[in-house]
């Protein structure tokens, strides 16, 4: 009786070690096909994301479209641009063709800003503040050639002097002062180092264009006439040497000292308020370069309608091009700054606002003295 109990358990016990032993190579036979299911299902998801990233995909440009020509409100002014040229070519009448100009930057401007500050997540503050200090001139540059080449010297002194002095008050005050007031209840902190660095390099340009200028109206010059332009195409050199050494600057060590200041804190109270990627960089870099090309195309227009409009609106040109056409040049760092002064991005404000005067100064009003006489 006791042996074949003890017979029965032992066949149980091997039967049950059996059973295990074949469930085993089940188990792990199993478990490898589900890895490979897994592991399938993750690249099915990675090519559709990758497909759906893709800039040529219908579904993505449609979006891209909405997302900047059709989203923001400020966009309803955007048919005023091509109303402007229409009545350019039919009517003539400069003072209207002014006023629309005018309201049809002002939305392209917005939108650029907005697209540089996309760029921006994929570049960092420091270069998004210099592709938006870059883009924002475009229209003074384009103002500046076209300008010079109809002989309109003191329209380009006026304008992009105007633009300086806009750009450091009223761009950069509106941008602090909306920053304060939005976060009241911290204060908000920027680097010192880019401050520092774009206050020397004005210094530089202010004494770059005063030492031509003390030698004309002093009378001193040894070659009447030709010792200014001398001087002003010498200071032209050392202008863009010295900015090409603050470009190197800012791209070389910006992990180092020149980096942005940590805005978020150290409990990351912005990190819930930091918005999406809604482009691509490469949306984001399509659309800052049709933007800018349409920018330019209008401000030719408004400084083609500047000298009918002073007639027929009595105003004088100087208070065009000193107050009128900064502001709607400066709209695209004006917007561009304050957005990014709501949003507790200091470096980057500064990097629009000061870098805008200090590329006008070093780069765009220099160039201007190297073509023609200023004084």
């Amino acid at each position: 009786m006791m042996g074949s109990v003890l017979e029965d358990k032992i066949d149980r016990h091997s039967f049950h070690d059996h059973h295990d032993a074949d469930d085993t190579p089940l188990a792990s036979s199993s478990s490898k096909v589900l890895q490979q299911l897994h592991s399938f299902d993750f690249e099915d998801t990675s090519v559709v994301d990758l497909r759906s990233s893709s800039i040529f995909n219908t579904t993505r440009i449609s979006r891209s479209i909405y997302v900047v020509l059709i989203k923001a409100k400020i966009n309803l002014l955007l048919p005023f641009g091509p109303l402007a040229i229409l009545l350019h070519y039919l009517t003539g009448h400069h003072g209207w063709v002014f006023f629309f100009t005018l309201l049809g930057i002002t939305p392209l401007a917005e939108r650029l800003g907005y697209a540089t500050e996309q760029l921006a997540f994929y570049t960092g503050p420091t270069v998004g503040g210099l592709l938006n200090a870059t883009f924002g001139n475009a229209t003074e540059m384009i103002i500046s050639i076209y300008a010079l080449e109809s002989n309109m010297i003191r329209v380009v002194q006026q304008s992009l002097l105007g633009s300086i002095l806009s750009n450091m008050l009223l761009v950069l005050g509106c941008a602090f002062f909306t920053g304060g007031i939005v976060h009241y209840k911290k204060v908000q902190v920027f680097d010192k180092a880019a401050a520092v660095v774009n206050s020397g390099l004005l210094l530089m340009a202010v004494m770059g264009i005063l030492f031509p200028a003390v030698l004309y109206f002093t009378h001193s010059e040894v070659h009447q006439g030709k010792s200014v332009l001398s001087l002003s195409r010498f200071s032209s050199c050392i202008m863009l040497l010295a900015y090409a050494s603050y470009l190197f600057f800012q791209l070389r060590s910006q992990q180092n000292v020149y980096s942005p200041v940590d805005e978020e804190g150290d409990n990351g109270e912005n990190s819930d308020e930091e918005e999406e990627h809604e482009l691509t960089q490469w949306e984001a870099i399509i659309w800052l370069a049709i933007l800018t090309a349409w920018v330019s195309i209008l401000s030719g227009y408004l400084v083609d309608a500047i000298q009918g409009a002073s007639e027929s609106l009595n105003m004088s040109v100087a208070f065009i091009s000193v107050i009128l056409l900064p502001i709607v040049g400066n709209a695209a760092e004006h917007a561009s700054a304050i957005m990014f002064a709501v949003k507790d991005k200091l470096d980057i404000t500064i990097g629009v606002a000061i870098g805008s005067s200090t590329q006008i100064s070093m780069f765009v009003l220099l160039d201007g003295a190297w073509e023609k006489k200023w004084t």
